[in-house]
């Protein structure tokens, strides 16, 4: 037989094996939603179709004519439209304690993407004892020491959505430095670039930097620039919660800048946005920055959550000086008058660092939104200045007070810092990407006794409900592809994003007449409306509004992932 005849042989084959036929004659698939409204996150205009799913897999798209399947759901009506895709999620954790991630499926994200600074692994002995409280009071355990290990542990586990991750420079750091503010040696830095490489190859994105924090704050660029080389080497990309977001942006973005330019890595910049009343009104002129920087060759891209109150940890309004050894130097420092009256002075009129409690206005901005000791609950929901006021105390004592009272764990809080024309200015710029910056959570849940930012329930909603319908700032299929193809594409994910034969099956049905956010800063524990399915992986997680039983989530892998048995040879 000739060649053609082959290949004609092979093709047939590969048919035979894609479908089971019915009686008479036609395809059998396993789901179709038919007649729904196609949004396929390409950013072409919708159109009247079908979607049929076999496994896990798209296997077709259009007018399929009725064609057998299993189960035919008519979503008439509806959006059809790939699943979302958070581009800065903190779930890792998260789906370990409370499977269902309940906040992200009802608002129709089925893939998070997390690794913010800190990350999930590598992890070390010490870092693991160093988690101890919070593994004891959550339930759960860091069985793992590389991506690997987490990813068993995920699927043995289950969970409701896809988790993709990067590795966070901050836990590197941990890892091989410390938490002093030193520099680490070249043999230190060569043993972080290794484990860059080491856990490239077993699927992470790339890596992720958080600098207004300690110990990231700590890092010269040139160490940032070693660790995004080794990235780069698997296909992985450079992404950045930058230095500086307020009155110093402009330095931060010079050095994502250079970090791409010597790194030869494409950036991109994480919950974009311009911080403090002093910067108000900048973000065209950030945005026009960014354009630029691509228009001279490098490859740069943000994404943001549509709120005008950033949500970050209490002790982010110390300057990072005082974090220097760890949490028990931080209290140390806080229980000397001396060093308080400094850091009180810093914080009031920064001259190094930006502060987030002087952006935020003062303790007026500052909204306590969760405390790890039980005891301290009742602050839940108060500003710094309430509280302040209350104890007929100083807002910024008040704040150091809270921190120590913590022992040595974490305050959530809110900092009302940024102004709403800006963030409606990058919401309508086409390559800013959409994330929640936020775990998910539930109101039943384990973290149901915590409050909330309102962009862990809202953040996709919201967007497609407020600003591409009632404002209507853009149109619905360009808000869909920020938050499905620019994502995938932008971090690797090649069968994720779009509504296409051979993609995985991560669909998110809605009603857009009436999606819509429905969580506040006062009420922050209220799901999202208007999504009538969510599927993940070819199964059905989410059902109009109630998650159902099933736990189809992955861990997914980045572009230079190899195999065990491939990993390490030339």
């Amino acid at each position: 037989m000739g060649k053609i005849g082959l290949a004609l042989v092979a093709v047939a084959l590969v048919g035979a094996c894609g479908r089971r036929e019915t009686g008479n004659g036609k395809r059998a698939y396993d789901l179709v939603l038919k007649n729904g409204w196609i949004v396929d996150g390409s950013g072409n205009p919708r159109y009247r179709g079908d979607v049929a799913i076999r496994g896990d897999r798209i296997v077709a798209v259009g007018f399929l004519n009725g064609e057998a399947a299993r189960e035919t759901v008519d979503v008439g009506g509806l959006v059809v439209a790939p699943g979302f895709i958070d581009m800065m999620g903190q779930s890792e954790i998260n789906a370990l304690i409370d499977d269902r991630v309940f906040s992200k499926i009802t608002q129709g994200i089925t893939t998070e993407v997390t690794g913010e600074g800190g990350s999930v692994v590598p992890l070390t002995d010490n870092l693991v004892a160093d988690d101890s409280d919070a593994m004891k009071k959550w339930h759960y355990r860091e069985d793992w020491r590389d991506l690997d290990g987490y990813f068993a542990q995920l699927a043995k586990q289950g969970s409701a959505l896809n988790i993709a991750t990067f590795v966070g420079a901050t836990q590197v750091r941990l890892a091989v430095v410390g938490k002093e503010n030193r520099q680490p040696t070249a043999v230190e830095l060569a043993h972080m670039s290794a484990i860059v490489d080491t856990l490239m190859a077993q699927g992470a994105l790339g890596v992720w930097t958080a600098l207004e924090y300690a110990p990231a704050s700590y890092s010269k660029t040139e160490e940032i620039i070693a660790l995004a080389k080794a990235a780069r080497r698997h296909g992985g990309i450079y992404a950045s919660h930058m230095r500086n977001e307020g009155v110093r942006i402009d330095d931060a973005l010079d050095e994502v800048f250079r970090i791409a330019r010597e790194a030869d890595i494409p950036a991109e910049i994480s919950h974009l946005k311009v911080s403090g009343r002093q910067s108000w009104g900048r973000m065209p002129r950030v945005l026009a920055r960014i354009d630029s920087a691509r228009a001279a060759g490098l490859d740069i891209t943000a994404d943001q959550y549509p709120y005008t109150r950033a949500a970050t940890a209490l002790d982010a309004s110390i300057p990072t000086w005082a974090e220097s050894g760890g949490w028990d130097s931080l209290l140390a420092r806080l229980r000397d008058q001396g060093t308080r009256a400094r850091l009180r002075g810093e914080m009031l009129n920064p001259k190094g660092p930006e502060s987030f409690y002087y952006e935020a206005g003062g303790g007026a901005g500052v909204l306590i939104t969760g405390t790890f000791q039980d005891s301290l609950r009742f602050l839940q929901g108060k500003t710094v200045a309430e509280i302040a006021a209350a104890r007929h105390r100083d807002p910024v004592e008040t704040l150091f007070d809270v921190v120590l009272a913590e022992g040595g764990h974490r305050t959530d809080a809110v900092y009302a810092v940024m102004d709403e024309p800006d963030v409606r200015a990058a919401l309508r710029t086409w390559w800013v990407a959409v994330n929640t910056d936020f775990g998910g959570v539930a109101p039943d849940g384990p973290f149901g006794t915590q409050s909330a930012h309102p962009r862990a329930y809202g953040t996709f909603a919201r967007i497609l409900g407020r600003y591409a319908r009632d404002l209507k700032l853009f149109p619905l299929e360009f808000a869909v592809h920020k938050m499905t193809a620019l994502a995938a594409q932008r971090v690797g994910l090649a069968d994720r994003g779009l509504l296409k034969a051979g993609m995985a099956a991560d669909i998110t049905v809605f009603d857009p007449a009436t999606v819509a956010d429905k969580a506040t800063f006062e009420q922050p524990h209220q799901p999202s409306i208007g999504f009538a399915y969510v599927f993940v992986n070819g199964q059905k997680v989410l059902d109009h509004g109630k998650l159902t039983a099933a736990r189809p989530g992955r861990g997914l892998r980045g572009p230079g992932y190899e195999p065990p048995e491939r990993r390490g040879r030339q």
